[in-house]
């Protein structure tokens, strides 16, 4: 089954042209390669909570996402919004995702108490904030990768049922 995936990138940097989005390439890669999964969207905004949730809106209501992953605005400083941004606009929270990321994690690279990210579903669209860096994105993705298609399939009720 194809499912259609979203990336919204929450970077200050990036938005002015200032870095390179090295995060979203290393997730198009895992979905595409591991999750039989297609971008149908992908953009960059600030750390701004408006536009984040705007965007977020925009790509589950009118681009269907089954699954959007936000890369980078989970941490501890002022500006980084994106938990709070996500919150306000899913109907439901899944929190199993970010708590199984936030166990799994290296510590090495990407300090799981410093990690707010949340999970949850607008409509028939699982949202998971990632980290900002290539790195710890590459591994919160693997930890969380191999439930996404039932959880997917569940929230859109495509495929076989399921019941926690």
């Amino acid at each position: 089954m194809m499912w259609n995936v979203a990336i919204l990138s929450i970077s200050d940097f990036v938005s002015k042209g200032e870095a390179e989005d090295t995060s979203a390439q290393v997730i198009r890669e895992l979905i595409e390669e591991e999750m039989s999964g297609e971008v149908v969207d992908y953009r960059v905004v600030p750390q701004a909570m408006d536009e984040i949730m705007a965007a977020l809106i925009e790509m589950s209501d009118y681009y269907k996402a089954d699954l959007i992953l936000t890369s980078g605005g989970i941490g501890l400083t002022p500006r980084e919004v994106t938990p709070e941004a996500t919150a306000k606009v899913v109907d439901r929270l899944a929190p199993g995702f970010s708590e199984l990321i936030r166990a799994r994690t290296d510590q090495s690279s990407f300090h799981p108490m410093f990690n707010r990210g949340i999970s949850g579903i607008r409509g028939k669209t699982l949202i998971i904030n990632l980290p900002g860096s290539p790195k710890s994105v590459h591994e919160s993705l693997n930890v969380i990768l191999p439930q996404l298609p039932l959880a997917m399939s569940a929230i859109s009720s495509r495929g076989q049922e399921y019941s926690a």
